[in-house]
């Protein structure tokens, strides 16, 4: 199986072809049509959550790569839709991985160059090489002549691609036991990184950048700086898809997860001023808040802060999940002390949300506009006091 090339077409939603729908929309919106304006603000917001992200890993057989799928979709190598993963030779044809929370970013899990079904000569024309969007090469030695053959014709096709050398916990633990007198941590890193960049430059490479990684670890070496690397590279809405795929292992990834996904709300948010003179209601009807508990229940699925994410986590720290739910907020928006009324506690909420902010909210649809991003906020700051209260880390 590989990428089809054909769904090109929703990928190519430029900028001119938006602007007319928001003319559109406005048209729709002043002459009182509002199904048909709410109609087309649906269909931008599938269009730009149907592009497909397909991400390409490939490099020798053995490197890494079946491992490095499991890390990025937060999976156990033993769990039913794991990557293969092994001491011997894993992949042997092409397979790809959807994530488990955004269907539309692919990694697909390429067979390496110069294995017995896929020499070089034939490699680019197996694989479908022109399908993928971006390309991991992986090593855990150096970067051999295949390597930079991969590189050349990725640069032909006006792609990006990163150096990604995996395996650095176990080149560390082997200089630490042959010379645990001498052994430095920074200098073996090091080491390595010259030794990668030595034979990309001798190939021609020009400034190479190599990535060093465990993909047991991701939170250490060099990830968070191929993360970085990637949201400046990437266009725009390849890079918003990216961003809600990554694991939160970083208050920076989590920043740029929320930050992802306001760009799916700026229709909204461009509609504001003319919705606001039209609507007139001051309680959250039951559409209202159905809508926002399906929010918040996405918000929180992508945030790693859902029920079933926070009975893996509390497995690993061995802390029941009653503990977790208790540091933090989101599980609980949406629940009502007796006599209470779950519309005038989610205004109560919103304002005080927007006065914090400085926010004006004298519309009502603005309320139900802010309410989305306090929730959304509120899910963020979840997953950044998981990440600290149970990592330590806030990096």
């Amino acid at each position: 199986m590989i990428p089809n090339s054909s769904n090109r077409a929703t990928e190519e939603m430029g900028a001119s072809c938006l602007k007319k729908k928001i003319t559109l929309i406005k048209s729709n919106v002043v002459k009182g049509r509002l199904d048909k304006a709410i109609a087309i603000i649906n269909k931008i917001v599938e269009d730009t959550d149907n592009i497909v992200l397909n991400i390409a890993l490939t490099g020798e057989s053995g490197a890494g790569k079946s491992t490095f799928i499991n890390a990025f979709q937060r999976v156990g190598h033993e769990d039913e839709d794991a990557a293969g993963t092994g001491v011997v030779e894993t992949t042997i044809n092409i397979a790809f991985y959807e994530h488990p929370e955004l269907p539309n970013v692919k990694l697909w899990d390429l067979p390496g160059i110069g294995s017995p079904n896929f020499q070089p000569d034939t490699y680019l024309t197996q694989v479908n090489f022109s399908c993928y969007d971006i390309f991991f090469i992986i090593s855990s030695s150096r970067f051999w002549t295949d390597d930079v053959k991969l590189v050349q014709e990725i640069r032909d096709m006006g792609k990006k691609f990163y150096f990604i050398r995996t395996k650095v916990d176990i080149d560390l633990h082997n200089e630490k036991m042959s010379k645990p007198k001498t052994f430095k941590k920074e200098n073996v890193l090091q080491k390595i990184q010259k030794n990668c960049r030595h034979y990309l430059l001798e190939a021609g490479i020009e400034e190479p950048q190599v990535f060093l990684i465990t993909s047991f670890e991701l939170e250490f070496y060099d990830f968070p700086k191929l993360k970085e690397n990637l949201s400046r590279e990437l266009p725009e809405y390849k890079g918003q898809i990216f961003f809600r795929s990554l694991p939160n292992i970083s208050e920076d990834i989590i920043n740029n997860k929320m930050a992802s996904l306001w760009f799916c709300y700026f229709m909204v948010r461009k509609l504001l001023g003319t919705w606001s003179t039209i609507f007139s209601r001051n309680v959250f009807d039951e559409d209202d808040i159905s809508l926002l508990k399906n929010h918040l229940t996405v918000c929180r699925r992508l945030f790693g802060v859902d029920d079933a994410s926070l009975l893996k986590i509390s497995q690993v720290p061995n802390r029941p999940v009653e503990e977790l739910n208790a540091l933090i907020k989101s599980p609980h928006l949406l629940t009502i002390k007796k006599d209470e009324c779950i519309s005038r506690k989610l205004l109560k909420d919103t304002e005080i949300f927007c006065s914090m902010k400085g926010i004006a909210t004298e519309r009502f649809i603005r309320k139900v506009f802010y309410t989305y991003l306090y929730f959304l906020e509120t899910v963020a700051n979840d997953s950044k006091i998981l990440l600290s209260k149970l990592w330590g880390t806030t990096v």
